[in-house]
């Protein structure tokens, strides 16, 4: 039945009857460091947007983030910030290193997994492993860089990141009930032999398009993500409807708190 289903969500968006594709996990997990932010003049596009400015520079061409989703073109963002309480700054995107910094070339290293979606993306999930202590971000610049081409790769398992099984499997599922209505579900489960406390901040945001001066993708008009009450938002934007972002209460019968930046 299930699989019948998906059939006709193909059907009816094959024909313009509704347009079920239009939000999926087309959200990078790293935007930095590539070719599509590179504006330089010499074309050193490895050096031009590094991942410590990712988090105070404003992408063009795209966005990323944690297990997250977003349109079609990138305009309304959801993902994942992540804290441990250890490291220097929030786990907002993912770490690697650029083609000249790794022995093999560019390469990510972290840990996660696509486990399933469908072609409409009416269901998918996936996975995230964040370690428990501070994440070395340093250590794999420096052993990679060190290493020769007929070497392995120093890799986050490596780093002793996992050992102990002190890290959180972070899982992100999301369904459709009908194009536009998408419910996320976000599960932890702590593989630790101890208690730990996991940071979990769900963001949502819109690239920053209207400082372009143009007319296209929506450039002549900030949006806007208003609070409406204590579980929801509503987010306009000049070429996307109107939407609501709603929270529900978490394990502990509680609702999380709605937190803005000052541009919200």
């Amino acid at each position: 039945m299930a699989a019948g289903k998906e059939i006709d969500r193909l059907a009816e968006d094959k024909l313009r009857l509704k347009n079920w594709k239009r939000w999926g996990p087309y959200l990078s997990e790293r935007q930095w460091g590539t070719v599509r932010e590179d504006y330089s003049e010499d074309g050193s596009c490895w050096d031009y947007f590094s991942h410590d400015q990712s988090r105070s520079r404003a992408y063009r061409w795209g966005e990323d983030g944690i297990l997250g989703i977003t349109d079609r073109q990138a305009r309304l963002c959801f993902a994942l910030g992540l804290w441990n309480g250890k490291d220097p700054i929030l786990k907002e995107r993912l770490y690697g290193l650029t083609g000249p910094e790794g022995n093999h070339g560019e390469d990510c290293k972290e840990c996660y997994y696509y486990l399933d979606s469908t072609p409409t993306h009416s269901y998918t999930r996936a996975l995230y492993k964040y370690p428990q202590n501070e994440f070395p971000y340093a250590k794999l610049k420096e052993v990679n860089r060190e290493r020769g081409l007929h070497e392995l790769e120093y890799e986050l398992e490596d780093t002793g990141a996992f050992d102990e099984n002190r890290y959180w499997d972070v899982y992100a599922e999301y369904a459709k009930h009908s194009p536009d209505d998408v419910l996320c579900k976000i599960t932890v489960h702590n593989r630790g032999p101890e208690e730990a406390t996991l940071h979990l901040l769900p963001t949502l945001w819109y690239r920053n398009t209207w400082i372009w001066g143009c007319t296209h993708e929506g450039c002549t008009m900030k949006p806007k993500i208003k609070k409406i009450g204590e579980d929801s938002v509503t987010c306009t934007h000049e070429t996307l409807e109107t939407f609501t972002w709603a929270v529900d209460k978490g394990p502990d019968g509680k609702l999380p708190e709605l937190l803005f930046t000052e541009n919200e």
